[in-house]
């Protein structure tokens, strides 16, 4: 049974949204047609929405094709969560025609009349126009070509600020997971009572929270792939690498008992906390997908939550908000950053 949630009025996901970014081509070649092909068994599954950007290179244009293929078949369209992701380099220079060049590109790209959901973002709250292009997004919305609009990174404040400018925000894209619990400090409860619920990315922590490195030496230098850079940073927010071995034991006990392994354990955590709408599992093709759908069939007790009690209070992660560590473009977190990567 595939759990589903409302995210706005007549519009329903799964509580699992596939993830995009290993689409780009960043995490190695990807057999495009192989990744089209492969789209549909999420589908067939009931994972029938997908998260993407105008900055994954390439995947707008892999979800549009799918889509095109789907209806020539008389088959309902894959959902799609997209952004709009202005270059840094860009920022002062963007205005309303900049906004809607993004948004009629991806609605070309994708195929599509109108976008499912277009999450916002903005590298830096110093240089002003971000709540004009938000509102810029929300007058598109009202013209039709977006059904509903998000943001993706943004802290309390800035989040509360596009709400109080009229902007109709119904989601908020941010990292949460076992290891990093900084949405619960004040978005869960401020956002949400305005209406906004949050799909999560690294919920798995790039791949960390597996049987694979349950025991295995801390890595150093060896880690090539950025997204395990990004999230190895983040173990060592957490704790370092022994705590993170600790925590990794206590999801294998906790999936041992249940019949499941450590990434369902690690998901169905972020899917029981207050305020998640989903979480997004990035794929890059179906290999996994059986995997995946075991979160629904695991349920977390007392016992389970009491295993993980004093290892979190011992282990607070990140401190303050959402995604303030890694707008120091200079500090640990925002140095691994790309920042302009919204190619015409």
């Amino acid at each position: 049974m595939i759990e589903t949630t409302q995210l706005a009025p007549g519009y329903r996901i799964p509580r699992i949204v596939r993830g995009g970014w290993q689409l780009a081509g960043d995490h190695g070649p990807v057999d495009r047609e192989r990744a089209i092909d492969e789209i549909g068994a999420f589908v067939e599954a009931g994972l029938n929405t997908v998260d993407g950007a105008d900055i994954y290179t390439g995947v707008e244009a892999l979800y549009g094709e799918f889509n095109v293929r789907r209806r020539a078949r008389g088959l309902a369209p894959l959902q799609v969560h997209t952004k709009c992701v202005p270059d840094f380099d860009d920022l002062a220079r963007v205005d309303a025609a900049y906004v809607r060049r993004i948004v009629d590109r991806s609605l070309q790209r994708l195929n599509a009349e109108r976008l499912d959901l277009v999450q916002f973002h903005w590298w830096d709250y110093r240089v002003p126009g971000w709540v004009e292009a938000a509102q810029t997004l929300a007058a598109l919305q009202r013209e039709g070509k977006i059904a509903h609009l998000g943001g993706t990174n943004f802290d309390t404040p800035h989040t509360l600020a596009m709400l109080d400018a009229g902007v109709p925000l119904v989601a908020m894209q941010v990292q949460y997971s076992l290891l990093d619990r900084r949405p619960a400090n004040a978005l869960v409860p401020q956002g949400g009572a305005r209406g906004v619920q949050l799909l999560c990315y690294g919920t798995l922590a790039g791949g960390f929270f597996s049987e694979r490195w349950l025991g295995a030496a801390e890595p150093g230098a060896e880690l090539t792939n950025r997204s395990l850079i990004k999230y190895k940073l983040v173990i060592d927010d957490f704790g370092g690498w022994g705590a993170f071995q600790q925590l990794l034991q206590a999801l294998k006990a906790i999936g041992d008992k249940h019949g499941t392994g450590i990434a369902s354990v690690a998901t169905r955590w972020v899917l029981d906390q207050p305020g998640v709408a989903a979480a997004i599992v990035g794929a890059r093709y179906a290999d996994h997908l059986a995997q995946t759908l075991a979160v629904f069939a695991l349920k977390l007790d007392d016992d389970d939550r009491a295993r993980l009690a004093p290892l979190l209070a011992a282990h607070p992660g990140p401190e303050g908000d959402t995604y303030t560590l890694e707008r120091d473009k200079g500090g640990r977190h925002g140095r691994i950053m790309k920042y302009n990567l919204n190619k015409s």
